[in-house]
């Protein structure tokens, strides 16, 4: 009986060790944008906040970033960061905007195990604001990638005209 209990007292310690060195690794990453959680409330509505630094999803069909198709490139709403190219974005059907690749370097994957299994989750490259996730059932005729990506993390700066 002893033996059974030091046993499980030993995986017990083990998995704690590899959670904490986990949490450690993720709070060591530095992003060239980095304020308090005070002063991201002061700049973020509420909703950009629980998606951005809480990685919040909002509710699908909700944003009316969803159906923008004009000309110009969507940018991270914390940092201003620019994301994705408009080019780049199609209706995938789910009610959030989705686009099938990222700015080059301006985008980081992480592993998300929030439902209970691994999923690749998308940051922003300069502030690690969660954006979204991404999924292998994109259009199969270019990236075959879907970004899948909260309206809130997003502000759209149409393209300038020639004439402007």
């Amino acid at each position: 009986m002893k033996r059974i209990i030091l046993l499980f007292v030993g995986v017990l310690m083990i998995s704690c060790t590899s959670n904490a060195q986990q949490v450690t690794k993720e709070e060591k990453k530095e992003y060239a944008v980095s304020k308090t959680n005070k002063e991201w409330k002061e700049i973020l509505t509420s909703e950009q906040y629980h998606i951005l630094r809480q990685a919040g999803t909002e509710p699908p069909f909700s944003s009316p970033l969803n159906k923008v198709y004009a000309s110009g490139v969507f940018h991270c709403a914390a940092c201003n960061t620019p994301l994705y190219d408009s080019k780049y974005k199609f209706d995938s059907g789910t009610g959030w905007p989705s686009f099938d690749r990222a700015v080059k370097g301006n985008v980081d994957k992480d592993v998300d195990y929030k439902l209970g299994y691994a999923r690749s989750e998308l940051l922003c490259a300069t502030c690690g604001g969660h954006l979204g996730h991404v999924f292998n059932d994109g259009p199969r005729q270019t990236t075959g990638m879907r970004h899948c990506i909260n309206g809130d993390a997003l502000v759209f700066v149409p393209k300038k005209s020639k004439n402007e």
